[in-house]
């Protein structure tokens, strides 16, 4: 999409086409692998340069630079013989696995879109993420066949089913094919596709505010310049041991964190979220470097097992997702006195970090969000499309540069709207402070953030909605120290209805993935309103800000 004032003549284009054909005709002679750069590569590049470095580990499975990239070259052959072709997506159900780190970059090696699906949704929720991206391969953990067996007959774009064993070790339901078997018996040369780094390589569901998820694409380039600014500004070093608890479904860990330390050859320990596990891997793996959000942070620092092992060797911490209360910050400084603390803040669309507050002002502008990343832009714009450059005034917060997102699938009229007048617009509302950091405020739209997990709150409205007893209903997001954020719903009965809160948040579990369940349900005579109508929702979170405290 062209910036406004940026259209090119027709003889501009003229010329740039008959350059382009030539490029183009000299690339596919050369099968582009002279000057390419892909994610496709990485992997061949880092074992170049250490070969024999441990790359991963996962339970008992560790992986040197040499031997990953040859399994997920096996992985990229035997997609290819399946029929995947380039740009066709891929999808995969797993937890954080050796399996799904040969998916993710199998894919790439043959220019297929790599599609994670958030393991939290159930039965119709996964099938439209399947139907919607029209995927023709679908990998599933055992530990999470259940929630998608019922639903194998209503993705018709599906081929083949793969079975990944390495959730509980179960042998493969009738119908799918063994992960191992299936690709350990392809060869472990590099597939021979043409890749170019505008090239889409990665898609991923968010619901935003929506009662729909969209498909947001990302390419090669977007990554590729993402990696490099988290390198650069979270100070990311070859020497780094990363443990990786947060699952890799999500752009966060897995493009922030796992990936920039696959490109810098550091060596990545894949596991659960388990916290008491993540304290001794950090010990028995001598790590350097941990992302969590606040709840995970508190939640490590409050176990019984923390004093019991050296932590010392943790000398860079990162938190995103939320703000970290100034407690916090202060008790992790003191725990751990040799490192920096960072927090990255972003979103799907931008592969995705935005801005980073940095060490060196982590107590000085507590509750910020920092500034752009190297490679982007930031501004604060009004309703009207100006840009707000003056303290304190809020604003929806825009960037521009080469980790936005190419588009939202299927969907030109969102793509257009999200990137009007030549910025990404988040739908976080911030402010500027004096040396033009942003803080994020609000949401401009209804979007409660529960657990790091996304939840659209006019999706939960209109399932409780579906209740005979509900008239009105509001959901909104309340303070939560486990879950950040809590889903609450606000609900007026029908004159003459009953119905109680166990009986709407069953009716909820009917209808909706369990982390959009809401956790309270509060019932009230009327919903505060402006006089045109409009529900006041940031009342209620005022109202109600002391509910789970």
């Amino acid at each position: 999409m062209e910036n406004p004032g940026s259209a090119l003549t027709e003889e501009e284009k003229a010329r740039y086409h008959e350059i382009n054909k030539e490029n183009i005709e000299f690339i596919m002679e050369r099968n582009n692998h002279v000057n390419r750069w892909v994610i496709a590569d990485m992997l061949r590049r880092t074992a170049y340069h250490y070969p024999d470095k441990t790359a991963l580990v996962f339970n008992d499975i560790s992986r040197t630079y040499q031997e990953l990239g040859g399994e997920c070259n096996q992985v990229a052959n035997a997609l290819a013989d399946l029929g995947v072709q380039k740009y066709d997506r891929v999808a995969i159900l797993a937890h954080n696995t050796h399996h799904h780190v040969l998916t993710w970059m199998g894919c790439t090696k043959i220019g297929a879109i790599y599609l994670a699906i958030n393991y939290l949704l159930r039965g119709n929720d996964i099938a439209y993420c399947i139907n919607h991206s029209e995927s023709k391969v679908f990998i599933v953990e055992d530990t999470l066949y259940p929630q998608v067996a019922e639903i194998l007959d209503q993705v018709p774009s599906v081929k083949t089913l793969i079975w990944s064993s390495q959730g509980a070790g179960q042998p493969a339901a009738d119908g799918f094919t063994d992960f191992d078997a299936w690709y350990s018996a392809y060869p472990a040369t590099e597939p021979d596709v043409v890749l170019r780094i505008e090239d889409p390589v990665q898609m991923t569901y968010t619901s935003g505010t929506e009662s729909l998820p969209k498909g947001v694409i990302i390419s090669n380039q977007s990554l590729i310049a993402q990696y490099m600014g988290c390198i650069i500004d979270g100070n990311y070093a070859a020497d780094d041991v990363n443990v990786n608890a947060l699952p890799i479904y999500h752009c966060a860990q897995r493009d922030v964190f796992m990936n920039p330390i696959f490109w810098l050859g550091g060596t990545n320990i894949l596991m659960g979220p388990d916290i008491g596990a993540v304290l001794a891997n950090i010990a028995k793996f001598k790590a350097t470097m941990f992302f969590a959000p606040p709840t995970v942070w508190i939640g490590m620092l409050r176990h019984p097992d923390f004093d019991k092992h050296d932590l010392s060797s943790l000398v860079k911490c990162y938190y995103g997702a939320s703000i970290m209360p100034r407690e916090i910050l202060r008790e992790i400084l003191q725990k751990f006195p040799k490192a920096g603390i960072y927090n990255y803040y972003g979103q799907t669309e931008l592969a995705p970090y935005h801005t980073v507050l940095k060490a060196e002002d982590a107590m000085k502008k507590i509750g910020s969000a920092g500034m752009g990343g190297i490679h982007m832009e930031t501004r604060l714009e009004a309703d009207d499309g100006s840009e707000i450059t003056e303290p304190n005034v809020v604003g929806e917060i825009c960037g521009r540069g080469p980790h936005v997102m190419t588009m939202y699938f299927k969907d030109p009229e969102k793509t257009e709207a999200a990137m009007k007048g030549g910025w990404f617009h988040s739908g976080d509302l911030g402010v500027l402070d004096e040396d033009r950091y942003i803080t994020v405020v609000d949401r401009k739209k209804d979007m409660v953030k529960t657990g790091g997990e996304n939840v659209a709150s006019r999706e939960v409205e209109e399932a409780i909605y579906l209740h005979p007893a509900v008239e009105e209903v509001a959901v909104i997001g309340i303070y939560h120290p486990k879950w950040v954020e809590a889903v609450t719903a606000v609900i007026k009965l029908k004159a003459g209805q009953s119905a109680t809160e166990e009986e709407i948040i069953a009716h909820c579990k009917e209808n909706l993935s369990l982390f959009k369940v809401p956790k309270k349900v509060i019932f009230v005579d009327a919903l505060p309103k402006t006089p045109t109508g409009k529900i006041l929702k940031r009342d209620m979170r005022e109202q109600y800000q002391d509910l789970f405290k």
